[in-house]
């Protein structure tokens, strides 16, 4: 009996040690929940015990809200890793001297690997803007797609990744149209996903929005804002469309292009840039600075969806 529990507890350490040197991020793994331990400790600092704040006038005794909760991601950032494997993408998030970090790798066998909590928050997003939000990594879940920049996304991955948005949908309340590309919030700076990612499918299981075919011939009136009656006739030719009215070629839908990238949440200090960031999502071919006719009644199209 003795020698069978000395070989019972020997496999069993045995056991222990293997998936300990199975696993190759063990060390970086201990460092991850040191610096958790370190963070819940700050965040377990009952309120008025900072003994440095030595220049606020503090109430006579501390009183602690009962009303509060973690940070709410309200956006997904999806990326492509333009890197040549899914450990090599790994292993850069791993190192701390390359200061990026991503919630979420996805590798193109489908395998999902979270590299962070939810409620914490990423280093994926950079300096970027969408609609008014200047600090995207503070609201954003990152996900990182394990693509060289250049090649179609693999089937099993956007299986994984669509179960994964689904998730991410329910348990955070993420809007529909607050699932977007890194290049949507960086337009100068950035160009993932690549044109073959496909926006469309994830539209179709409501993640983010996509257009509808309408026949109608928006006409471009510059870079001025359209004043406010003109928005208004806009909307009422949208709404005429889609409660099955029809729209000739001959109708001419007014249209600004600023005003509509800028509705759609896109920066447009650079017009160039956002532009060429549009049609790397929506249009995914001839990325460049110019709108086509077709490129004006999609961005038309899309602009109604996001008023």
């Amino acid at each position: 009996m003795r020698t069978f529990s000395i070989v019972w507890v020997g496999a069993f350490v045995l056991a222990i040690l293997v998936g300990c040197s199975a696993n190759p991020y063990s060390k970086t793994n201990r460092d991850h929940k040191k610096q958790a331990r370190e963070f819940a400790r700050e965040l377990k600092a009952f309120p008025q015990q900072h003994l440095d704040d030595t220049l606020i006038n503090y109430g006579p005794y501390p009183v602690g809200t009962t009303n509060f909760s973690l940070r709410k991601p309200n956006y997904v950032i999806l990326h492509h890793t333009a890197q040549n494997s899914v450990e090599h993408t790994l292993n850069t998030f791993t190192l701390p001297r390359t200061s990026v970090s991503s919630h979420y790798v996805i590798g193109k066998d489908g395998d999902i690997y979270q590299m962070l909590n939810d409620y914490y928050r990423g280093w994926h997003a950079g300096a970027g803007k969408w609609g008014n939000n200047t600090d995207l990594n503070s609201s954003s879940i990152g996900i990182e797609l394990d693509n060289n920049g250049f090649e179609p996304f693999a089937e099993l991955q956007m299986e994984s990744l669509l179960e994964l948005l689904k998730v991410l949908k329910e348990r955070h309340s993420i809007p529909t149209a607050n699932f977007i590309g890194h290049s949507d919030i960086a337009p100068s700076r950035k160009v993932d996903p690549n044109p073959t990612f496909p926006w469309g499918r994830l539209a179709e299981e409501g993640f983010g929005y996509w257009y509808d075919e309408i026949e109608a011939n928006p006409k471009v009136v510059g870079d001025s804002i359209v004043p406010s009656e003109a928005i208004r006739e806009i909307e009422i030719a949208g709404n005429e469309i889609h409660q099955g009215g029809s729209a000739s070629d001959s109708i001419h839908l007014t249209i600004d292009p600023k005003l509509a990238l800028r509705v759609i949440g896109y920066d447009v200090s650079d017009l160039d840039a956002a532009i060429k960031a549009f049609k790397l999502h929506f249009i995914q071919k001839d990325i460049n600075s110019e709108l086509t006719d077709e490129d004006l009644k999609i961005l038309y199209n899309l602009y109604l969806k996001y008023l």
